[in-house]
């Protein structure tokens, strides 16, 4: 038989896939991992991710959007409600759900919370039990057993997503449950996050794993220009870090700006890498009291959940 455009689409598969959880359970770790390339930030630290993101893993079966989401909490200001709702929202509109978990996490009130948000869901759910490599072998059965009484899971896969253990079992599982249909984005897209919000997720990235434990919830990143020059092939870029306290800004700085510069050098490393040229990054650092609680601030500073609808 000859594959034309119409029969070929009858033997692929496409779909979207919400990865959802609690913080810190190493949802944008897996989903760099399974599309092979670092799109979203990682760090130890809980609520790094804060918005959607988007990723696009393509093979000869078919095509995965995955939606990376923030981590599912109890929100203490607008950021965190904005945070919250654009985890909550993607599970509306997709064709499956990775939902990860940790084994040895006790079950409390996040993932009982979790668990009555799919409590009858139609689409697929599929338990990822992350970070096995932090328990013995023989403990990975209880630790499926244990979550079995959550809910009626579609599937649960132990994985880590750290080493790239049982990667392979998750996409195969996703395109079982997947439908058949075209490609929604060309084979060679790999995210639709703008280059420069990825730039500015880098340098926010280096400050997370810079900084203390309080500082890095309340600062944002904005690129204020990224501009290549006709000769040479060097990036300018200038980003802004938004901080709450003016305490923060001495911090952020650093004796004689030696934090700053231990972050912009970081980030320029990997902004270079991304865009496979030299950069000159310049950082400044500004404050803006209680930006995450201001809805004109939250937007300004790529936050606003009318994106989301999109």
């Amino acid at each position: 038989m000859v594959l034309t455009s119409e029969n070929l689409q009858d033997k692929t598969k496409s779909g979207f896939v919400a990865l959802i959880g609690r913080p810190n359970v190493g949802k944008s770790t897996l989903m760099n991992h399974l599309i092979g390339q670092k799109i979203a930030i990682t760090s130890r630290k809980p609520q790094t991710t804060r918005n959607r993101i988007q990723t696009i893993y393509n093979s000869d079966r078919g095509q995965i959007v995955f939606l990376d989401t923030p981590g599912i909490h109890k929100a203490k200001n607008k950021l965190g409600e904005y945070m919250v709702y654009a985890a909550e929202s993607t599970i509306r509109d997709v064709d499956a759900v990775l939902w990860l978990v940790e084994p040895d996490a006790y079950i409390g009130a996040g993932e009982q919370h979790i668990a009555k948000m799919l409590e009858g869901s139609k689409i697929p759910v599929i338990m990822v039990i992350n970070k096995i490599d932090k328990i013995k072998k023989a403990s990975i059965p209880e630790a499926v057993e244990k979550y079995k009484s959550l809910g009626n899971f579609d599937e649960i896969i132990p994985v880590s997503a750290l080493h790239s253990t049982n990667l392979d079992t998750i996409i195969d599982t996703l395109f079982k449950y997947l439908p058949y249909g075209p490609r929604f984005f060309d084979e060679d897209t790999v995210t639709d996050q703008p280059v420069r919000q990825i730039a500015a997720e880098m340098i926010r990235e280096k400050a997370l794993r810079s900084l203390g434990e309080e500082i890095p919830h309340g600062i944002a990143v904005t690129i204020e220009k990224m501009k290549k020059r006709r000769s040479g092939g060097i990036t300018d870029i200038e980003a802004t870090i938004i901080c709450e306290r003016d305490s923060h800004k001495g911090i952020i700085i650093g004796k004689h700006g030696a934090m700053l510069k231990k972050i912009g050098t970081e980030a320029r490393a990997d902004i270079e890498k991304m865009l496979e040229g030299q950069v000159n990054l310049k950082i400044w650092v500004k404050v803006r009291k209680d930006w995450r609680d201001s809805d004109i601030l939250m937007k300004n500073y790529g936050y606003n959940k009318k994106d989301l609808k999109n």
